[in-house]
């Protein structure tokens, strides 16, 4: 991926309400524009960066881009899940990010609970590259 260090930002729209619902992950989605402005080198799945929402602070993240296949989206998507815990909702608020690193392929799963193990060990895996960084 001869396109990174990546660095993109957009306000923040509301999603598919899954992440945050389903999986215990909350996440914040970049609009379409955002998305299809992806250069074409990207591959669908897992990174790990840096997000700031605002002129906040610097939070590190992890990224899934791609289809979700096992929702079956229809539309490919940025959803960034920062690792802070924030007071409230900053829906319309400009995120900005820095994707460093890719983690894994975007994968399909037969459960939602094979998803939820698989986006957990993609969380831990993110926390060891910061590490090693």
């Amino acid at each position: 991926m001869r396109h990174l260090p990546y660095f993109c930002r957009g306000q923040v729209v509301h999603g598919f309400g899954r992440g945050s619902k389903q999986l215990g992950i909350p996440t914040a989605n970049f609009p379409e524009q955002v998305v299809d402005n992806l250069p074409a080198d990207i591959s669908t799945g897992i990174y790990y960066g840096w997000a700031s929402v605002g002129s906040g602070d610097v939070h590190k993240m992890v990224m899934s881009i791609g289809w979700n296949p096992y929702y079956k989206n229809t539309k490919k998507s940025m959803e960034t899940h920062i690792m802070h815990t924030f007071k409230e909702d900053f829906y319309g608020e400009i995120l900005n990010v820095a994707i460093v690193g890719y983690l894994r392929p975007e994968k399909d799963f037969d459960s939602l609970g094979l998803s939820s193990s698989s986006t957990l060990e993609a969380y831990k895996s993110a926390v060891r590259a910061y590490h090693e960084t």
